[in-house]
C-alpha cells in the first residue's frame, strides 16, 4: 500500500519542462480571464505561464465555477477510513474525528485555537493540547489537499507551468502541468503534476513527488467519477483509494464546532 504524504498547502486563503506546443491551448489575453478566478495574494504570477493559469482558469470553470465555490459554506468526507473531516471553509472552523482511536479535535485554521477529546475526556495539558490541535490542522491540510485540490490551483506560494499535451493512464488527452511551492504550508518542497483532460477540462490524474530532485514520483493517481454537489463538482475516487461521506452543507448547527456533543446536521 502507497504510504499517504503530508501535503504542502495551506488552506488559510480563502485557499525543466519540455517545449510547449504553441497550439495547445488559446493563450490570447482575451482567452485569459483572471478577473473571474483572481489569484491568491502571493500567487506567481510572473512566473507562472499564460498557458498554464488558462488551463487553471477553465479547471475551475469545469469544476462550477468560482462563484460557486466561493458560496459553497461547508463539506464533510471521510478520508480513506483514516479521518472523518467537517470544514466551515466562511469561519475556518474543522471538526475531525480520528476513525482508527478516540480521538476528535475541533480547531480553527485562522487562529489555531480549539478544544480535543481523547478516550472521553478533554485535554487539558496547554503542550498537548498545542500539539494535538496542530496535528487536527495538518490533517486538515493533507486530507483536504486531496479533495479540494483543483481549486487551490492558484494559491499563494503556487507556480504553474504548462509542460506539456500528454496522455493519462487510461489513454486519455490532457494537458500536463506541474505545480511548485515557495515558503507555504508544511511541506513546501512537494510538487506535483497534474493532467487537465482536454475535453472535460477536469483533472483527471496527478502524481506527487516528494521533492523537485525527485525522478520518480511517489504515486500517480486518477481523479474519477466527479459528482455533482450543489454546483461544485467533487471526486473522491482516487483508484485504489477512495474518499467517501462527501457532503456539502448551507449551514452548521451553533454548537457543532463548540461542543463535542453528537449533533445531527
Amino acid at each position: 500500500m502507497q504510504k499517504l504524504t503530508p501535503l504542502i498547502l495551506s488552506f488559510l486563503i480563502v485557499t525543466s519542462c519540455s517545449p510547449q506546443k504553441e497550439t495547445a491551448v488559446d493563450t490570447s489575453s482575451e482567452a485569459i480571464e483572471i478577473e473571474d478566478n483572481p489569484p491568491a495574494e502571493g500567487f506567481n504570477i510572473e512566473g507562472s505561464d499564460p498557458q498554464a493559469i488558462k488551463i487553471a482558469d477553465d479547471v475551475m470553470t469545469a469544476m462550477g465555477g468560482r462563484k460557486a465555490w466561493d458560496n459553497l459554506r461547508g463539506i464533510s468526507w471521510n478520508f480513506f477510513d483514516y479521518r472523518k473531516l467537517y470544514w466551515d471553509k466562511w469561519t475556518g472552523n474543522v471538526r475531525v474525528e480520528y476513525l482508527k482511536e478516540d480521538r476528535e479535535a475541533i480547531v480553527n485554521i485562522n487562529s489555531g485555537e480549539g478544544k480535543v477529546l481523547m478516550n472521553g475526556a478533554e485535554v487539558s495539558n496547554p503542550d498537548s493540547l498545542a500539539k494535538y490541535l496542530d496535528q487536527a490542522k495538518s490533517a486538515w491540510i493533507n486530507d483536504a489537499y486531496w479533495l479540494v485540490m483543483p481549486f487551490k490551483l492558484k494559491d499563494s506560494g503556487v507556480t504553474l507551468q504548462f509542460i506539456d499535451s500528454d496522455t493519462t493512464m487510461d489513454g486519455k488527452d490532457a494537458y500536463l502541468l506541474s505545480l511548485k511551492f515557495k515558503d507555504v504550508g508544511v511541506t513546501p518542497d512537494n510538487y506535483y503534476e497534474i493532467w487537465v483532460d482536454s475535453e472535460s477540462k477536469l483533472i483527471s490524474q496527478w502524481a506527487y513527488y516528494q521533492s523537485i530532485e525527485n525522478d520518480t514520483p511517489r504515486f500517480t493517481m486518477p481523479w474519477k467519477s466527479y459528482k455533482d454537489f450543489k454546483g461544485v463538482k467533487l471526486s473522491g475516487d482516487r483508484g485504489e483509494r477512495q474518499i467517501t461521506e462527501i457532503k456539502v452543507y448551507e449551514s452548521f448547527p451553533e454548537t457543532f464546532f463548540t461542543d463535542f456533543s453528537p449533533v445531527n446536521i
